[in-house]
């Protein structure tokens, strides 16, 4: 299986393994200029008991971190604030901070009334404006929480603006960092990565329910690649489908329906299952391999790939299965699709002269952009809740590890070292809400 994996992404050698053969609107702000935030060092407060410099650390380098990442901030480097007046928090100088460009100022204190308990004040200020007060709120929390603390702050700075919060969002994925594949979770950034399957057996192809508590993925803990729901909050597991490969699933905006491809007919076809009353219907009626379906975020498409003209190709059709066309129209290897969360672009993999790299087809525009450039094998693309960025897997370092970019292939980051990690699928937002 293994030296198999390395030549055909999973849910297609499944199929040829085993067979006879409310939505979300975003502003993708492409050519408009990002907000400049000026954001002086965290201090503690004069009535903080403790002053742990980890602590304080931690909450000033993840809050950067997450609004440098944002695509809707450009942060005001920290060596022009030399030039002005060292920062007060009780009397600040808002023309000193316009002179550096700053548009936003962000004050931040933060207070430890006991050894294990923060208490973080945020306050953001117009100072183009005079210093117009914009919103200010305490976040609280145990000292072991420090980051998704300053996580939790940059959210609410996004939505604030108008934006999609993005920064308590978690990525599943697997990895065989403890000797074989099970499924892992971790924050949209790499850090508090945990391992949420137990177990001596491989578990893969890893998938969020639309409430993030549960969790789609195939088992072959009984010999034979079953398709499991895992309930994250009680550790409840569930068998949904188990004849013969079961793989690939994804569950429907409307949270209510799956759909996911299976051989139980003999060959590589697409099913609806409602969760509710776990009754299915088959959407594809093929003698050739359908596989890796992704539902459409208004609810009303299904993305898929099918080897029905010879080579795997990107199709797309209604969610009952009628109305079937063909995206792509060049080249002989395409897989993976995935609708962005506003509907208006598809990534997918392609294959050109045996190189794996990442694609996006925009759906208005009928155009294709190359995200990846040939740098080992780039798979397993899955979009950000805000759908300004991507986490996908690729080899360019001499193993399998996790990368994020963003929507445009820019500012490449790395985001696992341990093992080789792949497949992993990012959370989706269907109306703006805070994670744990």
């Amino acid at each position: 299986m293994t030296m198999i994996r390395r030549f055909v992404p999973l849910c297609l050698l499944l199929a040829i393994g085993l067979s006879a053969q409310q939505e979300i609107r975003i502003r993708i702000s492409d050519g408009v200029s990002m907000i400049p935030v000026a954001f002086p060092a965290v201090t503690y407060s004069s009535q903080s008991a403790v002053k742990e410099e980890s602590v304080r650390k931690d909450i000033e380098t993840t809050l950067w971190n997450d609004l440098e990442f944002s695509r809707v901030f450009r942060m005001i480097p920290q060596a022009h604030y030399r030039y002005i007046r060292t920062f007060d928090p009780r009397n600040i100088e808002f023309r000193d901070w316009e002179s550096i460009q700053a548009n936003i100022l962000i004050s931040c204190q933060v207070e430890m009334p006991e050894a294990q308990r923060i208490v973080m004040s945020f306050r953001v200020y117009d100072v183009r404006n005079g210093g117009r007060f914009i919103f200010g709120r305490n976040f609280g929390g145990k000292r072991e929480f420090a980051r998704l603390i300053a996580h939790r702050a940059a959210d609410e700075m996004m939505s604030q603006f108008g934006e999609m919060p993005l920064f308590t969002s978690k990525v599943v994925f697997v990895s065989n960092r403890d000797g074989n594949e099970e499924i892992y979770m971790m924050d949209y950034d790499g850090g508090r990565q945990r391992r949420i399957t137990i177990n001596t057996w491989m578990d893969v192809l890893p998938s969020w329910s639309r409430d993030h508590e549960k969790i789609l993925f195939t088992s072959y803990r009984n010999n034979n690649p079953d398709l499991i729901l895992f309930h994250l909050y009680t550790g409840k597991t569930e068998f949904l489908s188990t004849r013969r490969a079961n793989y690939c699933a994804d569950w429907a905006p409307d949270g209510n329906r799956i759909v996911y491809t299976s051989t139980k007919s003999g060959n590589a076809e697409l099913y609806i299952r409602d969760m509710d009353t776990g009754r299915e219907h088959r959407l594809t009626f093929n003698r050739v391999i359908d596989t890796t379906p992704n539902w459409s975020p208004s609810g009303r498409e299904i993305a898929f790939t099918s080897a029905r003209t010879g080579t795997p190709q990107i199709y797309i059709m209604d969610a009952e299965g009628t109305n079937v066309r063909r995206l792509t129209t060049e080249g002989n290897y395409h897989d993976s699709p995935e609708w962005s969360p506003d509907g208006t672009r598809i990534l997918f993999v392609s294959r050109i002269e045996n190189r794996f790299d990442i694609y996006t087809y925009n759906v208005r525009a009928n155009t294709i952009t190359k995200l990846t450039e040939n740098a080992g094998r780039n798979e397993n693309p899955s979009w950000s809740p805000d759908g300004r960025h991507i986490v996908f897997t690729s080899n360019r370092g001499g193993t399998y590890q996790l990368y994020v970019m963003d929507y445009d292939g820019a500012n490449l980051k790395r985001l696992t070292s341990k093992g080789e990690n792949k497949m992993p699928k990012w959370q989706k937002f269907t109306h703006r809400r805070f994670d744990n």
